[in-house]
């Protein structure tokens, strides 16, 4: 049985979320490496260079974030 609407619903597909997972999970692999290289290394250059890849890939997860969260919208 098919729903009739009279707006297009919010929604995402499973191929979408599946997509977005996998980006998620690839810029938090690399804020985690970006943090622990910045640990280990004593070079200065290299440590503000680890911290703006931290933070490019903080601000990728963010928009992910926001992506799944648009408005606080309930997906169906």
């Amino acid at each position: 049985m098919q729903k009739k609407y009279d707006e297009v619903p919010t929604i995402i597909s499973c191929k979408d979320l599946d997509y977005l997972t996998d980006m998620f999970n690839w810029n938090y692999e690399a804020v985690k490496f970006a943090n622990s290289s910045y640990v280990n290394v004593s070079d200065s250059e290299l440590k503000d260079l680890f911290v703006d890849i931290r933070n490019v890939h903080l601000n990728n997860l963010s928009i992910i974030i926001d992506l799944l969260d648009e408005k606080g919208k309930i997906y169906e």
